[in-house]
């Protein structure tokens, strides 16, 4: 008991000094907690939108379209199975809008809405829902777009090309229709959505059940109305199924949320061991008087992990609450958001509240074993002098090589990352990255007192005598002064190296998908088959465009159904992937998608001899990107041979010269006005889409890893107070002897301030290495463009400056209050 009564008075005498680092443990923890509980509300979200798409309904009965979908006889023999209530089929359609002044809009989604409330699946926003011929819902962006407000009138184009006027009754939330995103969205009653729309299909069937009707029993009645052909299944399956095609980015989002946790961690780690390092190093008489009264090597060691312990579950605790208390506040901010159909609930389960608390502390606990053992080597002969015992060259030899080897093998792997293509590369460079940032945290305590002399010039003239003393006080405790610096070091490097690698990538692979696609806009019936005969006649008329036609057929390849495609690549870019081999594939030989195939292959259209084709050595891609589906491309005067007048089912249009990117695709709209069954991609929009997510990505990677440099910052402001109290004698003298409180603080602020620019240079050149060897390694096949995002570096140097000077603000204030007397009295 004894003893820890005296491990408890022993940190109730330091709490000062420990509060910083108790402070870094504690945010660790909450920010864990908070990105659990972020990761946590993404899926949920997710789940959230996928059930409002899935609809209302008790039972769910699809058949996607491509296999015909469903048809009336299926909802009049659903209506017929035991325990069914109501049945609803999901019609959907293409139809087309036009604007006030007659002009043609992006080709709609039509869709129905059903009769039966209780299975109306799709989100309204504002007015009533439409239950009368001539009344129809717009999503609320076409809405805004067209300038309409419910009671207004919208017109819509007839599959016969004959224009409607509609009654506009709402407006629904894009938001619960993702499958839609990015399409106009038009609802009307389910018997109107014919009048309106061409292509109808059915892919699902919504069943409400009778009131006690078991969902169970029910499913099997209808499974035996319905036979095997549609998939049948609850509402709970469907919603799992739905959101299981998000558990890719759901992953992809955890694992980067957690990695940054895990740095943040690693960061406050770093604080809590370099502050009980430099406590015990002050303590070392103490120590020593302990081993003198009988103390033994195990006991200090189990007094510094006992108070380590004691920390750590304190400051863990607060770090739980703090998390809890963070999440709380988002969750309730968050009832206030336009979410759509989502409710975010950010709370974290108890039990992973507690796990974070655990892992806090065995962090705390991981933190202090390195100063326990070097405190318990004190040996007792130092009570005499102060002496502490340190390791001899040989020990010192053995460490320096080992950080040489780390350095050298982590360039070597670098560099062949950068010269080896992917996916090896991306292996070796975060190998190498690795291994060479080990290294140099070995080497911290001589690399940053060599960054803080180059700086300490400008400091000395700029700062007079609180800047020499500054410079020389980070040059005279250079283990200080790397381990100290060493949290600022990887927060900074890991901040640069990502937003580095991520703006390279940007801006080498979202020019590639469109400057290496055959055209910028490729047109194909969204239900599949050819494209009409008028409508390429308009788009050829258009002198705005230049349009390549895809022409295309199913054919037998050796008792194999493939599609196989043809094109005349003139006029196609240049530039895209096999459009060069395609210029130069001569009659009667086919690139192949799949390659690794004979070499010689036999193919039949139907009702046409078998034709003999050989294979180009190697893949293509470009019969897929051509057509979709599609495994074979071959000349049009082969195709001729094999499949007589193939229709012609893709167009890949592109400006003509000197037209731009809009005027484009309004003469695309004028041509295709009478055809809202066409649909119609745009390669830039992909492109942009893709620029989108990575700097979206840029920047929730700067706010996290600024978490990580912000408890670096603790570990600075820990280190100085610290630093104040060992030097408080040498305080007293410079006040003795003249030196104003002024410049004492002004000292303080300067070694912050040299401090945090040391690490931050020495960090943002390795982030930057780090960043464009990771970014050269994903993008050496289709090449490296840019350089490094300065104003984001710009924004990081600055960051770590401002931390550093906010870490002064206790240390120096602290120092303001110190007197003469009491500084020199000071052991």
């Amino acid at each position: 008991m004894t003893t820890y009564r005296y491990t408890v008075a022993e940190l109730r005498g330091q709490l000062r000094q420990l509060v910083l680092s108790g402070a870094a443990i504690a945010l660790g923890v909450a920010f864990l907690i908070a990105s659990v509980g972020g990761s946590g509300a993404l899926v949920d979200s997710f789940s959230q939108t996928a059930a409002t798409e899935v609809g209302p309904g008790d039972i769910q009965v699809t058949r996607p379209a491509t296999n015909g979908g469903l048809d009336a006889t299926a909802a009049a023999h659903a209506q017929q199975a035991t325990g069914v209530a109501a049945v609803a089929l999901r019609l959907t359609g293409q139809g087309a809008l036009q604007a006030a002044d007659g002009q043609p809009l992006d080709a709609a989604a039509v869709t129905a809405v059903a009769a039966d409330p209780a299975l109306r699946w799709q989100l309204l926003k504002d007015g009533r829902w439409p239950d009368a011929p001539g009344e129809a819902l717009l999503d609320s962006d076409t809405a805004h777009r067209l300038d309409a407000a419910p009671g207004s009138d919208i017109r819509l184009t007839r599959p016969d090309g004959t224009t409607a006027t509609a009654r506009l009754v709402g407006t629904l939330d894009g938001r619960g229709a993702p499958s839609f995103a990015g399409h106009p969205i038009t609802a009307v009653p389910a018997a109107a959505v014919g009048e309106y729309a061409a292509a109808v299909t059915a892919a699902q069937l919504d069943v409400r059940l009778q009131p006690g009707a078991s969902r169970t029993h029910t499913t099997e009645a209808l499974r035996a109305a319905l036979g095997d052909a549609p998939v049948i299944r609850t509402r709970a399956a469907s919603v799992t199924e739905a959101t299981r095609q998000s558990t890719t980015l759901y992953g992809v989002v955890l694992i980067a949320a957690l990695s940054f946790v895990l740095i943040a961690l690693a960061v406050a780690r770093m604080v809590v061991s370099n502050t009980f390092s430099v406590m015990l190093a002050q303590r070392t008489r103490q120590l020593a008087l302990l081993r003198c009264v009988g103390a033994d090597r195990a006991q200090i060691r189990r007094l510094i992990r006992r108070q380590g312990l004691l920390l750590g579950t304190g400051a863990s605790t607060v770090g739980v609450l703090l998390g809890v208390g963070l999440c709380a506040a988002a969750t309730g901010l968050a009832r206030y958001a336009d979410l759509g159909p989502v409710r975010l609930d950010l709370l974290p389960a108890p039990a992973t509240c507690a796990l974070a608390g655990l892992f806090g502390v065995l962090l705390t606990l991981l933190a202090v074993r390195g100063p326990a053992k070097q405190a318990s080597a004190v040996p007792p002969v130092a009570a005499l002098g102060g002496a502490v015992a340190t390791g001899g060259t040989a020990a010192r030899l053995r460490a320096a090589v080992w950080s040489a080897a780390l350095l050298l093998a982590g360039a070597a792997s670098l560099v062949l990352g950068v010269l080896t293509p992917p996916p090896l590369s991306l292996l070796a460079v975060t190998l190498g990255a690795v291994s060479s940032f080990f290294g140099v945290l070995r080497l911290s305590h001589r690399l940053l007192p060599a960054v803080v002399a180059a700086l300490g010039a400008p400091a000395r003239r700029l700062g007079g005598t609180a800047g020499r003393l500054a410079t020389r006080q980070l040059r005279l405790n250079p283990v200080r002064t790397g381990a100290t610096g060493s949290a600022l070091l990887l927060g900074v490097t890991v901040m640069v190296g990502a937003v580095t690698a991520l703006d390279i990538t940007s801006n080498s692979l979202v020019p590639v998908v469109s400057a290496r696609q055959p055209g910028v806009f490729a047109a194909a019936p969204a239900a599949g088959g050819a494209l009409p005969a008028d409508a390429l006649a308009a788009l050829g008329r258009q002198p705005e465009l230049a349009v390549t036609q895809v022409r295309s057929t199913t054919v037998d390849v050796d008792g194999h159904p493939t599609l196989l495609a043809a094109v005349d690549p003139t006029g196609l870019n240049p530039r895209a992937d096999g459009v060069d081999r395609a210029r130069t594939l001569p009659d009667g030989t086919a690139l192949s998608g799949l390659g690794g195939g004979p070499e010689n292959i036999r193919v039949t259209a139907p009702g046409q001899p078998a034709t003999a084709l050989r294979t180009a050595p190697g893949r293509s891609s470009l019969p897929f990107t051509l057509q979709s589906g599609a495994y074979l491309l071959v000349t049009p005067a082969t195709l001729d041979r094999i499949a007589p007048g193939a229709p012609t089912t893709t167009v890949w249009i592109s400006p003509a010269e000197g037209t731009d990117h809009l005027t484009t695709r309004r003469a695309m709209d004028r041509a295709l006005a009478g055809h809202p069954g066409i649909q119609v991609t745009d390669t830039a929009a992909q492109a942009q889409t893709i620029r989108t997510l990575l700097d979206r990505m840029t920047q929730v990677s700067m706010a996290l890893l600024s978490f990580s440099v912000a408890i670096a910052g603790l570990g600075v402001a820990a280190t100085l107070m610290l630093s104040v109290s060992e030097r408080a004698r040498e305080i007293g003298m410079l006040r003795a002897i003249g030196m104003s409180r002024r410049q004492l603080r002004r000292m303080l602020t300067l070694e912050a301030l040299l401090l945090s620019l040391a690490a931050a240079l020495a960090g943002t050149t390795l982030g930057l290495t780090y960043g464009w060897a990771a970014a050269r390694s994903v993008t050496s096949t289709v090449g490296t463009v840019g350089g490094p995002p300065i104003p984001l570096v710009l924004a990081s140097l600055a960051l770590t400056v401002l931390i550093g000077l906010a870490a002064a603000v206790l240390p120096a204030r602290r120092v303001g209050r110190m007197t003469v007397v009491a500084a020199l009295h000071a052991r």
